[in-house]
C-alpha cells in the first residue's frame, strides 16, 4: 500500500487506477489483520477483557445478586477481596483462567458454569500448565496436587449421585485457597471440624463433646485429632467399605502407634485387613466421634462395659475372656511383661539357630568348593588352575533308604507345611501388597482360615502319626539299641561328628565318617517335633478361642499368637534355607537330591556320603538285602518334576516371608 501511494505522489497527475487499488489494499490489509488477531486470540485463549474489568463489579464490597425473583430474597455474595486472592495459591491466575466460559461483560444472568478444578489440576502433571509467577507454581507442589486430585476423584465426595455433595470449593472456598498449614486456610486443621460440621452436624456435635474435641479447645494440653486426621482430607470413602476401615485404622495409628502395632499383630487386625466385615475396627470397640477415655464408665471398653462390648462378636465372653489384651505387643515390658519375655526369648532362639546353621551352610559350601578337582588350562602359554564340578558317583546299583510309607508321609508333610506357610504368613503380614492381593483370590479370610486349619490337622497327623509308628516298632524290637547307629536320638558321637565337621571346614582334618543319621538330620527331625508342639498347641488355642476363653484367661491368646507366629517364622527360615541347602544346594547335591521321591540312592553315593553306614551294613550282611534296582527313567523324571516343583514353591514362599519381615518385622 505504501509503495503504491509513493508512486502516486511521484506521478505528474492523480492516477485513478493507482488510487483505487491503494484504497482496496488498505481495506483488505485491515480485514486480514483483524482476522489474524481474532484467530490468535481464539488459539491463545485470550479474552477481550482483563481482571481490572472484572473487579469493577466484583471488587465492590457488598456486591451480590438476589437468589430469588426480587431483591428481598437471600443474596449470593459476589465480592472478591483482591488482596487476599492475590496472596492465595491461585493468586497468579487470571479470572478467565478458571472462568473460561466468560465471553462478554457483563456476563449472562443465569451465572457461570461450575469451575472444573479436577481437569485443571490434572494438567499440572508434567508441567503442561504453569502460571506466570514461578513462586506461586512452586507453592502448588505439583506432584502432591495431582495426588490429592486423584484421591478426591475416587472419594465419596466426588460421587455425583449424592445431592449437594462436597466439591473442591466446599472445603477450600472458591477464591481464598491457602496451604493447609496456613491459619487463613478454611482447611486449617484446627478449624476443620467447623468446616466439616457444616454438612455433618450430628458428627460435629458428638465430636465436640468427645475426648478429641475437648482437647482441641485446650491447646496447652497437647495436639488432638481433627476430622482430617482420622478420615484424611481427600480419601474420604464409604465407611462401610474395606478401604475406609484400613485408612481410619492407619490414621488412628499416627497418634497411637503402639496400640496400632498391637492391633495389627492380633487376630482382630489381621482379619479386618483381609476384608472380614465382622472383625472389630478401632471404632467398633472405642466408638467414633463420641470417644471418651477408657477409664470413663461410658467407654465401651471400660471395666464395667468390656464384657458387653466383647459379646457383640463373642457371645460366650465372660470375665476371663475379656482379660485378652487387644493391643498387646512384645515391645512394652511395663504393660505386657509376659509378651515381652516370650518375644525376647523366642527372638534370641531364632537368632542363635539361624546364625549357627547359616554359618554352617556357608562354610560347608565353601569347603566343598575348595575340594573340587583342579585342572590346568593354558592361556597365552601360561597354565592357570581351574576347579571343575565333581560328578556324582554312579554304579548302577541302588540301596533302599526310605520305604513307600515314609515317602508318602514326607510328601503329605511337605504339602501341608507349605499350605500352612502360605496361609499363615498371609495372616501374619496382612498389610503387605501380596497378602492383600492373594486373600481375595481364595474367597476372603473365611476360606483362607479353613484351609489353614485343616492343613494344620494334616501336618500334626503326619508328624505325630510318624512318631507313633516309630515308637510302636521300636518297642516291638527288643534288640533295638536306643542310642545305636539306627536311632534318631542324639548321642555323644553326634557331638564328635559336629566338631570334626567344623575342623574339616577349616582344613584341619578329614570329614567325619558319618553313619545312617548325621547330626544335622537329627536336628531337622527333632526341630519338626518342637515346632509341631509349639505351633500345634498355640494354633488349637486360637482355633477354639471362644470355648477356651471361658476357662483360661484371655491373655493366653496373646501368648499363643506370638508363639505361633515366631515359631512359624523360625520353621520357614530353617527348613526353606538350611534344609534346602543340605539336600539341594550344596555342591555335592545340586541341583536336587531325589532320594525322598525315588526312595533309594546309588551305592557309590552311600559309600561317599555315609562310609560308616556302608561298612556296618557290609560287615553285618544287611547290605545285600537292601540292594534294589535303580528307578526307571520315567519315575526319575517324575521325581525331579515333583522335587523341583516343591523346591520352587518353597523358595517363592521364602521370598514372601522375607518381604513381610522387611515390611513389618516380628511383632
Amino acid at each position: 500500500k505504501m509503495r503504491l501511494e509513493r508512486i502516486a505522489s511521484q506521478s505528474h497527475g492523480a492516477d485513478p487506477f493507482i488510487i483505487h487499488h491503494s484504497s482496496l489494499i488498505t481495506h483488505h490489509s485491515s480485514l486480514i489483520l483483524g482476522l489474524v488477531l481474532l484467530l490468535m486470540s481464539t488459539l491463545c485463549g485470550a479474552k477481550p477483557f482483563e481482571d481490572a474489568q472484572c473487579q469493577e463489579c466484583h471488587g465492590i464490597k457488598g456486591f451480590s445478586v438476589p437468589t430469588g425473583e426480587h431483591g428481598e430474597t437471600r443474596q449470593e455474595p459476589l465480592f472478591i477481596a483482591t488482596e487476599s486472592f492475590a496472596e492465595s495459591v491461585h493468586g497468579a491466575l487470571a479470572c478467565t483462567d478458571c472462568h473460561q466460559d466468560i465471553e462478554e461483560l457483563p456476563h449472562r444472568e443465569d451465572g457461570l458454569a461450575k469451575v472444573d478444578c479436577v481437569t485443571c489440576h490434572e494438567q499440572v502433571k508434567g508441567n503442561r500448565w504453569m502460571p506466570a509467577d514461578r513462586a506461586a507454581w512452586l507453592r502448588l507442589k505439583p506432584p502432591q496436587l495431582v495426588a490429592f486430585t486423584r484421591d478426591y476423584a475416587l472419594s465419596a465426595h466426588a460421587d455425583v449421585s449424592v445431592p449437594n455433595n462436597a466439591g473442591c470449593a466446599t472445603c477450600h472456598t472458591a477464591h481464598y485457597v491457602f496451604p493447609a498449614d496456613d491459619p487463613r486456610a478454611s482447611t486449617y486443621r484446627l478449624e476443620s471440624p467447623a468446616m466439616c460440621g457444616a454438612c455433618h452436624q450430628q458428627a460435629l456435635g458428638e465430636y465436640q463433646a468427645s475426648l478429641h474435641g475437648a482437647a482441641l479447645k485446650r491447646p496447652w494440653v497437647g495436639d488432638s485429632a481433627t476430622c482430617s486426621d482420622c478420615h484424611s482430607s481427600h480419601k474420604v470413602t464409604d465407611l462401610t467399605q474395606l478401604p475406609a476401615h484400613r485408612m481410619v485404622t492407619e490414621q488412628c495409628g499416627e497418634c497411637h502407634a503402639a496400640e496400632r502395632d498391637g492391633y495389627m499383630a492380633s487376630p482382630h487386625g489381621q482379619l479386618a485387613w483381609h476384608g472380614d466385615k465382622d472383625a472389630p475396627k478401632c471404632v467398633d470397640c472405642h466408638a467414633g466421634h463420641d470417644i471418651v477415655r477408657v477409664s470413663d464408665a461410658a467407654s465401651p471398653v471400660s471395666a464395667e462395659r468390656r464384657v458387653e462390648t466383647c459379646r457383640k462378636c463373642h457371645e460366650r465372653a465372660n470375665a476371663q475372656f475379656v482379660k485378652y489384651q487387644p493391643h498387646g505387643t512384645t515391645r512394652n515390658f511395663a504393660k505386657y511383661p509376659g509378651l515381652w519375655l516370650l518375644g525376647k526369648g523366642m527372638g534370641a532362639l531364632i537368632v542363635l539357630v539361624l546364625l549357627f546353621f547359616y554359618t554352617h551352610s556357608v562354610l560347608w559350601w565353601w569347603r566343598e568348593k575348595q575340594e573340587r578337582p583342579v585342572i590346568y588350562r593354558k592361556v597365552d602359554g601360561r597354565s592357570y588352575p581351574m576347579r571343575i564340578k565333581r560328578e556324582k558317583p554312579r554304579s548302577g546299583v541302588h540301596v533302599r533308604r526310605f520305604a513307600w510309607g515314609w515317602r508318602i508321609n514326607h510328601w503329605l508333610l511337605a504339602l501341608s507345611l507349605m499350605l500352612l506357610v502360605f496361609t499363615g504368613m498371609v495372616v501374619m503380614y496382612p498389610n503387605t501388597d501380596w497378602a492383600q492381593t492373594l486373600v481375595p483370590l481364595f474367597g476372603g479370610p473365611g476360606p483362607l482360615n479353613t484351609i489353614h486349619h485343616w492343613a494344620g490337622v494334616v501336618f500334626l497327623l503326619t508328624v505325630f502319626g510318624h512318631a507313633g509308628v516309630v515308637l510302636v516298632r521300636t518297642l516291638r524290637d527288643r534288640e533295638f539299641a536306643w542310642f545305636g547307629p539306627d536311632s534318631l536320638l542324639p548321642r555323644r558321637q553326634d557331638w564328635e561328628d559336629m566338631k570334626g565337621q567344623f575342623r574339616w571346614y577349616f582344613g584341619r582334618g578329614e570329614q567325619p565318617r558319618f553313619g545312617r543319621w548325621t547330626y544335622w538330620e537329627k536336628f531337622d527331625y527333632w526341630a519338626v517335633y518342637w515346632g509341631a508342639f509349639i505351633i500345634g498347641l498355640s494354633g488349637l488355642l486360637l482355633w477354639f478361642s471362644d470355648a477356651v476363653g471361658t476357662v483360661l484367661p484371655g491373655w493366653v491368646f496373646n501368648l499363643a499368637t506370638v508363639a505361633h507366629g515366631l515359631e512359624a517364622f523360625l520353621a520357614v527360615m530353617t527348613l526353606f534355607v538350611v534344609h534346602f541347602f543340605n539336600n539341594h544346594f550344596r555342591p555335592a547335591k545340586f541341583p536336587l537330591d531325589p532320594v525322598m521321591f525315588t526312595g533309594s540312592w546309588d551305592l557309590e553315593e552311600l559309600k561317599e556320603e555315609r562310609p560308616a553306614e556302608y561298612e556296618r551294613l557290609r560287615a553285618s550282611g544287611e547290605l545285600d538285602s537292601r540292594l534294589v534296582a535303580p528307578p526307571s527313567k520315567t519315575w526319575n523324571r517324575i521325581s525331579h518334576l515333583l522335587g523341583f516343583s516343591l523346591l520352587g514353591l518353597g523358595l517363592l514362599l521364602l521370598i514372601l516371608v522375607v518381604d513381610g519381615f522387611l515390611t513389618r518385622g516380628l511383632f
